[in-house]
C-alpha cells in the first residue's frame, strides 16, 4: 500500500465548469452576486390614446451575463406571465444569457405557469418552451431558462451527496462500533463504524466529530481522511462521495442515540475485523485493511489544512513560473499546493493512487447507503 507523504495536509477535487454560468454552492443555488444591481423596467405597448404598461420582474445580474429573479410578491398566474413575457424581451435586448428563478413555495401557483409558457418574441421561427426545473430545496423551487439560440452552458443540478465514517480507536486496541435499527445493516448483527451525510454548509472533519457525537455521545477530534471512495446512481441517480476518517476520542462513556442506533459500543478491533460480514463484503474489508494500516503505523493519510481561496484560472504555464508568481508564495495555501506538486513531480511524495480508489468504487450499493 502506498504511503502518503507525511506532510501531505489536504486534498482539492476540481471540477469542470463552462461558461457562462452562475457559480453554485454544493447544493446547486447561484451565488449571490458581487456588484449586482436590481432591475425594474418598463415596457410601453398599444397605440391612440391607451397605453398598456407591461412591468419587468425586479431581477439581479449574475457574474456570467444571466439575471436572478426572486419572485417575492404574490401575483396571478396571467399576471406573472405576461411580466415575464416581457421580461425576457427585455433581458434578450440586454444581451443576457440564462434566466434563473427562484420560486418560494408559497408561491407554487406560478409555476406552472412558467414551466408551460411559450412565447415568439425572441425572433425565432417557432414558438419556444418555458422554463425547466433545475432544482428544489425545501422552501423553494429553482426554475431556468436560456435565452440564446446555441445549446446552454448552464450547469447541472449538484450531483454528489457526501458522507463520512469514523473510525476510532482507544488505548486498550477497542475500536468505536455501532449496530443500526435502520439500513441495509438492520437485523445483521453487524457492528459498524458510525457513519453519516454531511450537512450542507459542514467541514467533512466536522461532520465525522459531529455524528460521532449524535450515535455515540463520544467526544473526539479529527486526525485525517485515511481514504475515499466515489459511487454512481446510489441515492435518487446522484452520486456518492464517501471520506473515511480517523478520529481522536476525547471521551469514552457511550451514550448512545435512542432513535437510530441500537447499541454502541468499545470492540477489540480484531474482534471487529473477524466478523463474517466484514471478510465478505469487499468495502468494509478493504476499510478494515486501511485501519490497520495506519494503527500499526503503515500507513498515513490526510490531515487538514485551512483554506481561503478561489479556484484559480485554466491554462497551461512552466512549474517554474507558476510557482515564482508573488501571489502564490504569498498565499500560505497556495504555496503549500506548490510544495506538495513539486515534491510529487520530484519523485519525492506518494497521494492516493487510484488502486485503492478503484478498489473502493467498485464495492457494491445496494440503497445508496454506508
Amino acid at each position: 500500500m502506498p504511503r502518503a507523504c507525511p506532510f501531505l495536509c489536504s486534498f482539492l477535487i476540481f471540477g469542470q465548469q463552462r461558461l457562462p454560468t452562475p457559480l453554485l454552492t454544493n447544493i446547486g443555488q447561484p451565488c449571490a452576486p458581487r456588484g449586482s444591481s436590481s432591475m425594474a423596467a418598463k415596457t410601453e405597448s398599444g397605440g391612440g390614446g391607451g397605453r398598456e404598461v407591461k412591468k419587468v420582474l425586479n431581477a439581479v445580474n449574475d457574474h456570467y451575463g444571466g439575471v436572478i429573479v426572486h419572485v417575492t410578491e404574490p401575483m396571478e398566474p396571467a399576471t406573472f406571465v405576461s411580466s415575464l413575457t416581457s421580461s425576457i424581451a427585455h433581458w434578450k435586448l440586454q444581451g443576457k444569457n440564462g434566466i434563473w428563478i427562484k420560486m418560494p413555495i408559497e408561491r407554487v401557483n406560478l409555476v406552472e405557469a412558467a414551466v408551460k409558457i411559450t412565447y415568439d418574441i425572441l425572433g425565432r421561427s417557432e414558438l419556444q418552451e418555458g422554463f425547466w426545473y433545475h432544482h428544489a430545496e425545501p422552501d423553494y423551487l429553482m426554475l431556468v431558462y436560456w435565452i440564446p439560440q446555441s445549446p446552454h452552458t448552464l450547469p447541472t443540478n449538484a450531483t454528489h451527496r457526501v458522507g463520512i465514517g469514523a473510525f476510532l480507536i482507544n488505548q486498550n486496541r477497542e475500536v468505536l462500533v455501532v449496530q443500526e435499527k435502520g439500513g441495509q445493516y438492520r437485523g445483521t448483527g453487524l457492528w459498524k463504524l458510525p457513519t453519516g451525510a454531511v450537512d450542507e454548509g459542514e467541514d467533512i472533519f466536522a461532520a465525522a466529530v459531529r455524528e460521532v457525537k449524535e450515535e455515540t455521545g463520544i467526544d473526539s477530534e479529527f486526525v485525517e481522511v485515511l481514504a475515499f471512495r466515489e459511487s454512481h446512481k446510489s441515492f435518487f441517480e446522484k452520486s456518492d462521495l464517501f471520506f473515511l476518517c480517523m478520529l481522536r476520542p476525547l471521551s469514552f462513556d457511550i451514550q448512545k442515540q435512542e432513535q437510530e442506533i441500537e447499541a454502541a459500543k468499545w470492540m477489540p478491533y480484531e474482534e471487529y475485523a473477524a466478523q463474517p460480514f466484514v471478510q465478505k463484503y469487499e468495502l468494509l474489508k478493504y476499510m478494515h485493511d486501511i485501519c490497520k494500516a495506519k494503527i500499526d503505523g503503515k500507513y498515513s493519510g490526510f490531515s487538514p489544512l485551512p483554506s481561503r481561496i478561489r479556484h484559480p484560472r485554466e491554462g497551461w504555464m512552466p512549474f517554474e513560473e507558476y510557482a515564482a508568481q508573488p501571489f502564490v508564495q504569498k498565499n500560505e495555501f497556495l504555496k503549500y499546493i506548490n510544495d506538495i506538486c513539486k515534491t510529487k513531480i520530484d519523485g519525492q511524495c506518494s497521494g492516493f493512487s487510484p488502486a485503492s480508489y478503484l478498489l473502493l468504487a467498485k464495492a457494491p450499493r445496494r440503497d445508496g447507503g454506508v
